[in-house]
């Protein structure tokens, strides 16, 4: 299918994408994304959404009430592990500040995490409320940074510096126009695999030597859907399980230790019945492929980095990685 014009979960219309990344001397690699389902208040407007495990390894605060009731009523904030708990705290304060929310009583706030203790002196728990409020702030609807930016700061993947990435796929107008955008927050192991290509296997630049991701203590990712599409709780969920489609893709083996969630929500407004099996079929397949997409551009944007106690994550050799593809790839 073909991406929007920005190729970026800010195709989905309203949708706004901010960052906070935190580097602090040679420790501290971590920071905060923020994904807005609208520019209002969310609390008071709030979006239909849904939340998928595919392996439950992870800290992800507010998934209950999201599946039970159905909706989405916080911005949903990504970041390091053991600053989700911080993280949350801060949303909540932010918007209990709101003289909208005068009188709310109850806020669940949408937190997710992975862990970048590898590259971030990850038991310094460094996000406080100015790293969420500045992620908030500078949320925008236009082009999204990504890589090594943001919760994706100190992140690898696939054997490789990971990060934030992003894509979009557009449903054709006869099938409505609709849009499907994805962010993820890569931190995962696997066998990098491009298009089919076991690219992970061919790619001989060198690297230092890092923890294997395929003895128990996995990675995560975080994938973070939005589309325009009028679908309720149950259909989102079932958007939502398709991105696991684009993570195989890209050769993860969703280890034991492994975090994989997939939070979806819808922007649309007005009144919502159950779609055609046409429809969801298609948004299935959008959301495979930008999923896929959107990890791999997490890498292709990433940038070499070296944080806590000298550890270094490489960024992916694009152009060894170009010439493994026309090597291996099928004609």
């Amino acid at each position: 299918m073909d991406p929007g014009p920005l190729n970026a979960i800010t195709d989905v219309r309203g949708v706004r994408v901010g960052h906070r990344t935190l580097i602090v001397g040679d420790s501290i690699r971590t920071g905060v994304t923020a994904v807005l389902p609208h520019g209002g208040n969310v609390f008071v407007s709030k979006v239909q959404g849904a939340i998928v495990v595919r392996n439950g390894f992870g800290k992800l605060i507010g998934l209950s009430q999201v599946n039970e009731l159905g909706q989405i009523e916080t911005p949903i904030l990504l970041t390091g592990t053991l600053s989700v708990f911080r993280a949350a705290d801060a949303l909540v304060d932010t918007l209990l500040s709101d003289p909208a929310n005068a009188d709310v009583r109850s806020i669940n706030p949408v937190v997710g995490e992975t862990n970048d203790g590898f590259l971030s002196d990850i038991r310094a728990r460094p996000i406080g409320p100015d790293d969420v409020r500045a992620a908030l702030r500078s949320a925008t609807d236009g082009p999204v940074e990504e890589g090594s930016v943001g919760a994706g700061t100190g992140t690898r993947a696939l054997g490789w510096k990971g990060g934030i990435g992003t894509s979009s796929r557009r449903l054709s107008d006869e099938a409505g126009g609709y849009t499907v955008g994805v962010l993820v927050q890569t931190n995962y192991g696997g066998l990098l695999t491009i298009s089919g290509v076991p690219v992970g296997r061919f790619v001989q630049a060198e690297r230092p030597e890092e923890p294997a991701r395929d003895d128990g203590e996995g990675g995560s990712v975080m994938i973070v859907i939005a589309t325009d599409a009028p679908l309720a709780h149950r259909e989102l969920s079932r958007v939502a399980e398709r991105a696991f489609a684009g993570i195989a893709r890209t050769g993860s083996w969703m280890s034991h230790g492994s975090g994989d969630y997939a939070i979806a929500f819808s922007t649309w407004r007005g009144a919502v019945k159950p779609p055609d099996g046409r429809l969801l079929t298609r948004l299935f397949v959008a959301t495979a492929e930008a999923t896929e997409e959107a990890v791999l551009n997490s890498l292709f944007r990433a940038t070499t980095t070296v944080g806590y106690r000298g550890r270094r994550a490489e960024a992916i050799p694009v152009d060894e990685v170009l010439e493994v593809m026309r090597e291996h790839s099928p004609q």
